[in-house]
């Protein structure tokens, strides 16, 4: 299966997989991937990943976290799509509600997420936001 936004198809996966109340979910591993899930389980969006191999393919096994029944991740969004990349300078990187949510970004010195990219006064491409 061809897929042209890794990224989005995974943060779709994840979305899904939380409707449906799913404990785990697999997605294609890749290191980008790989580097979204790290700062999404710094934050404590979810519980962890491990990397899987089925049928001679890379996945990694993602852990989804709960909390009093509710998924812990209330929303994710894919902000620079294929078709339209969004870049922020370290000045106007968003803030998702006031701070209480995250955007991750990529950028020069690896992805991390906004609250890293203002203490090291780094911008770079807005890959998702999540609360």
């Amino acid at each position: 299966m061809n897929v042209n936004d890794p990224i989005g198809d995974m943060l779709t996966r994840i979305r899904n997989a939380q409707m449906r109340f799913k404990s785990t979910v697999r997605t294609p591993a890749s290191k980008l991937r790989g580097r979204v899930l790290d700062v999404l389980q710094a934050e404590g969006y979810i519980r962890g990943y491990e990397g899987v191999t089925v049928d001679s393919h890379a996945e990694y096994e993602i852990s989804l976290k709960y909390f009093d029944g509710m998924p812990a991740i209330k929303e994710i969004k894919r902000v620079s799509k294929p078709g339209r990349r969004v870049y922020s300078p370290v000045e106007t990187l968003p803030s998702v509600r006031q701070g209480l949510g995250v955007a991750i970004v990529s950028t020069s010195k690896g992805v991390m997420s906004d609250a890293q990219a203002r203490a090291d006064k780094v911008g770079g491409e807005v890959l998702c936001t999540v609360f």
